[in-house]
């Protein structure tokens, strides 16, 4: 017997509300792209393994070794957390961000002052004060959008946000290669072990390059217990406030440590790393030997020396020399500011595209 009127509305409002349940039942999970993502990651990373092993020298592998990973990482956090976990995350992620940006602001400007305390008020100890205070402006520029409720003001916000995003993803990818690349071990059987210098004290060897010297020793010793005699180079030319040259200085450490005197050769006219390679080089060809070799310098300068070696077509492996854990944040960020002027025009054409996007957005929208 059919019910009153009101009822029978219902039912028919049930019936056509019914697909749509079905269909809503029947949608995937929030990680139904969990496939996707592992394909894109596995296959990022297969390039950097096939690339990696024809030449490990190359900055990209850090891109393409981050991305890989990053794709991986957000397809495990999709299985361990069965598509709940992402939808949570994303919006903490976002609400962390700022936060982690002040955080790293903070310890760049506390790094900066301790080592300028240390090391004096010279350009290069001066970087992780400049990148704090330069992470603070995107901060102050949204305060005036929000005061001015200006929406231009909003836009540049966002292509500073997405600028510094770039530099970024490419300082991660640095950082990420660079220590890896210093776990890498060198191959054995070379001709010469060239020792990079760095700033005498003094006339005498500092702490920086005695490590250095160290690494070359043990580097060194371990070629003669395997009934080899690499000749072992110290490179390194006199600067203008020097009474002798590094090499002079290094040579002399090098023997006073036990090192055979005829195994030590001096390249003294170099002022940079580019000069010390290619000079080093010359000096080989004049002996006869070839230029297969090892070069060893800090830890954090590891990655652009190889990089360096690539580009001139040497036949060269880096090892590096453990660093003042204090004196390291500078130091990377020496080393991928030396980066991204090397490749400066390339860089400047993404930075600028990546700051002109959201202003293309707004003219493409009108709004």
């Amino acid at each position: 017997m059919p019910g009153p009127a009101h009822c029978r509305g219902r039912s028919k409002k049930a019936e056509v509300a019914a697909p749509l349940v079905d269909a809503g039942a029947r949608r995937p999970p929030v990680g139904y792209r969990g496939p996707v993502l592992l394909l894109v990651g596995v296959v990022l990373l297969g390039v950097f393994a096939v690339r990696f092993g024809r030449d490990r020298r190359r900055l990209g592998h850090g891109v393409l070794l981050l991305l890989g990973a990053g794709f991986v990482g957000a397809w495990a956090v999709g299985r361990v957390a069965e598509g709940d976990l992402p939808v949570v995350l994303a919006p903490l992620l976002v609400l962390l961000s700022p936060l982690l940006v002040l955080v790293l602001a903070g310890l760049s400007i506390a790094n900066g002052a301790q080592l300028v305390r240390r090391e004096g008020w010279r350009l290069p100890n001066l970087l992780p004060l400049g990148l704090g205070f330069g992470l603070l402006v995107p901060y102050v520029v949204l305060a005036l959008a929000l005061v001015t409720e200006n929406r231009w003001l909003v836009v540049l916000l966002a292509s500073l946000t997405m600028a510094i995003s770039y530099v970024g993803f490419l300082f991660a990818a640095f950082l990420l290669y660079s220590l890896c690349y210093g776990l890498l071990s060198y191959r054995p059987e070379m001709d010469a072990i060239v020792v990079h210098g760095a700033g005498l004290v003094d006339g005498e060897v500092p702490p920086l390059l005695a490590a250095r010297l160290d690494r070359a020793i043990e580097v060194y010793r371990g070629e003669a217990d395997a009934g080899r005699a690499p000749l072992l180079i110290a490179s390194g030319g006199r600067g203008s406030d020097e009474e002798v040259s590094e090499a002079s200085a290094m040579a002399d450490y090098l023997i006073r440590h036990g090192v055979p005197e005829d195994h030590v050769v001096l390249e003294d006219r170099s002022e940079t790393t580019e000069e010390n390679l290619l000079f080093t080089k010359r000096l080989l060809g004049e002996r006869g030997a070839t230029t297969r070799m090892v070069l060893v310098t800090s830890n954090f300068h590891v990655l652009r020396t190889a990089i360096l070696a690539r580009r001139l077509r040497l036949d060269a492996e880096v090892t590096g020399a453990r660093t003042a854990f204090y004196y390291l944040p500078s130091a990377f960020l020496r080393e991928f500011a030396a980066l991204l002027v090397a490749y400066k025009w390339s860089n400047v054409l993404m930075g600028l595209a990546s700051a002109a996007l959201p202003p293309l957005v707004l003219l493409a929208t009108g709004r």
